[in-house]
């Protein structure tokens, strides 16, 4: 099928995928468990993942401070290496994972992190998941 020819141009291929699907099979695609289509050869996906400081949810990695405690040490580039250990981890985490036909939670390659909101109200009970109240240093 087009959607399966990478040499075709990406837009060319999605515009065919999605023209595939009916409307049930695109509705169902919106829900953090997708399930697989296998007349077209898409696979179940789930989208629930978080990795705001390691994917240590699914088996085994490695576990980095909160963010605000990251954040503290005001070293972009120690930032920058949590990010690039986080994201190698994830993505073999999922090639494991999808070799043996798992998709359940915490599996996919769709995370919800960083989170970039300015933590300005105390009483906020997720301000450790943010980066503080700097917005240069968040913005950084």
């Amino acid at each position: 099928m087009p959607f399966e020819d990478a040499a075709r141009p990406l837009d060319e291929r999605v515009r065919d995928l999605v023209s595939r699907l009916s409307p049930a099979e695109k509705a169902a695609q919106l829900l953090h468990e997708a399930p697989a289509i296998p007349r077209l050869g898409i696979a179940a996906y789930n989208w629930w993942n978080e990795g705001l400081h390691g994917v240590a949810r699914a088996g085994t990695a490695t576990v980095f401070p909160q963010a605000i405690a990251l954040a503290a040490s005001f070293d972009t580039a120690l930032l920058g290496e949590v990010a690039r250990v986080t994201s190698d981890e994830a993505r073999a985490k999922h090639h494991a994972y999808a070799a043996l036909g798992d998709h359940g939670h915490y599996k996919g390659l769709t995370y919800w992190s960083p989170n970039i909101n300015i933590f300005r109200d105390p009483r906020w009970g997720r301000g450790q998941e943010t980066y503080g109240e700097c917005p240069f240093l968040t913005a950084t």
